[in-house]
């Protein structure tokens, strides 16, 4: 039996860039993808649009960065509102994922693959981040026999 397998999107959006990430067809592992330019939403809205038709994305995780103390702030204010517009746009779902300090993690990761002379930008980083830390919450509630969901 063939399993029609989706691939996951990982955004990390902020007020000028957004990263962003891609999980292999199997949701298993994720990597930075591009980066792009947030100066006209709707040149970045058409942007995710086309990575999700040639991908065959199936789910968009968007990091929704909440402050400390797990309330919404301006800049969760701007990521909500940019998903709406977002989701007028496309019939894949999107979910929020808390993203408090991915974007710490991930300059971390990138001094530390700097140090081996691989190059990448935080915000990607911070979205690979933001979606292997879904993929792995989704792989630990599903038996390892089981495909990922599809919708």
């Amino acid at each position: 039996m063939e399993v029609d397998i989706k691939r996951t999107l990982g955004l990390d959006i902020g007020d000028s860039r957004i990263g962003v990430a891609l999980s292999d067809p199997l949701g298993i592992l994720a990597s930075p993808l591009t980066i792009i330019n947030r100066a006209d939403e709707q040149v970045a809205i058409a942007g995710i649009i086309d990575i999700i038709r040639q991908n065959e994305v199936g789910r968009v995780i968007a990091g929704l960065p909440l402050n400390m103390d797990g309330s919404q702030g301006v800049q969760a204010e701007k990521t909500i509102s940019f998903v709406a517009a977002l989701r007028c746009h496309i019939e894949v779902p999107v979910e929020f994922r808390d993203e408090r300090l991915s974007t710490v993690s991930a300059r971390e990761l990138v001094r530390e693959a700097r140090k081996t002379n691989r190059k990448t930008r935080y915000d990607a980083a911070a979205a690979a981040l933001i979606l292997q830390g879904y993929l792995d919450e989704v792989s630990e509630r599903r038996p390892d026999d089981l495909p990922p969901p599809t919708e």
